[in-house]
């Protein structure tokens, strides 16, 4: 490592976003009542963008925080505003949140976006954007997607499908284009402009209909279309597929990571390219580790991809409540520090890592 920041929370998390301000949200999903809401202050190390050496503060601040009555699944930070969306069982609602002023430390709730047919329903998959207004795309299954205006709580989009997999993902490409995924490792793309229209049966790998399917997006460099970055795909059986959405009959490459026990669940899945370093990407969720992979040499063999850096700090410390090895239950990227990832697991721990570049591939 070239560092590593720890910081423990009261409870296991499942969450972490980036907000306004460098800021970092957590959220909890126990099941009991009053599961946390927090934003923290990272490290003073994390808030520069070039290394300033040893620091007399290495651990994170609660600057702001609430509670939430059910267990928060999901979290967005709706961008150039001060609201966060939530999701979570028993329904597919969505929570919207008001981070508050400096002068004070409580997020409270402010609404409800309430869905049809909601009750009965699993928890919705949620991505924000504010490219046009503060819209939350939303939904639990295929059939079930919209686009809700955050502040108005107006409905401004529904797709259409004759569907209605399961969802595990969804993303906006750009402000009119959507990209969807089930369960089952089907992309489905939409069009905001077009509502009846939804191109669907994208190359998916052969694969047991018990295995689980997530997504990853890459946000391009300025000027690039949206079309044009690969997406990525992680099976709960560590198959790793990246698809072009140009041409979605035939895969970009196809790998298979090491992992310890394919087909264990897709709880806690998650694959996250590298924002600020081309061709890299990161899974979690097997495990208490995290592996980092560069994508560059991959080809379509689906041989077993090698990683270049695997984060182990959670499987060493500690149990979780329930006797368990911790399992990391989400991972994200550092917005502008190519190599720093932050990570949260089972067992309440957070890290904030940076690993050494190897030799020669700087």
């Amino acid at each position: 490592y070239r560092d590593l920041h720890t910081f423990e929370l009261q409870a296991p998390t499942r969450l972490i976003e980036w907000a306004r301000g460098n800021r970092v949200c957590v959220a909890g999903y126990g099941q009991s009542d009053g599961n946390e809401i927090l934003q923290l202050i990272p490290p003073p190390t994390l808030l520069t963008k070039e290394s300033q050496g040893l620091c007399p503060e290495r651990d994170f601040k609660v600057e702001c925080g609430g509670f939430s009555e059910r267990p928060v699944y999901s979290l967005k930070y709706v961008p150039d505003t001060s609201l966060l969306v939530t999701s979570g069982p028993p329904d597919s609602s969505l929570q919207v949140w008001q981070v508050s002023a400096e002068d004070s430390d409580v997020i409270k709730s402010v609404s409800t976006i309430a869905t049809e047919n909601g009750t009965g329903q699993s928890w919705a998959k949620i991505a924000t954007t504010s490219a046009r207004a503060p819209w939350v795309l939303h939904g639990s299954r295929l059939d079930r997607v919209q686009i809700t205006e955050v502040e108005s709580r107006k409905n401004v989009y529904t797709a259409a499908s004759r569907g209605s997999e399961e969802l595990s993902g969804l993303a906006f490409l750009d402000c009119n284009t959507l990209l969807l995924c089930c369960a089952t490792g089907r992309l489905c793309l939409a069009d905001t402009r077009q509502p009846q229209s939804l191109l669907e049966d994208m190359a998916v790998p052969s694969a047991p209909c018990s295995e689980q399917w997530c997504l990853g997006t890459r946000h391009g460099a300025q000027g690039l279309e949206p079309s044009s970055q690969p997406v990525a795909r992680l099976s709960s059986r560590g198959l790793l597929t990246l698809t072009d959405l140009r041409k979605t009959s035939e895969f970009l490459a196809l790998a298979k990571a090491r992992v310890p026990s394919p087909g264990s669940g897709a709880e806690f899945l998650c694959i996250s390219w590298a924002p600020a370093l081309e061709g890299y990407l990161a899974i979690s969720g097997f495990d208490g580790t995290v592996h980092v992979y560069d994508t560059q040499s991959w080809d379509s063999s689906g041989r077993e991809a090698e990683p270049i850096f695997v984060h182990k700090g959670h499987a060493f410390g500690g149990a979780g409540g329930s006797g368990d090895p911790a399992l990391v239950t989400v991972h994200t990227w550092h917005l502008q520090k190519p190599r720093t990832l932050l990570s949260a697991a089972s067992d309440g721990s957070l890290h904030v890592w940076n690993w050494v570049q190897p030799c020669g591939k700087c």
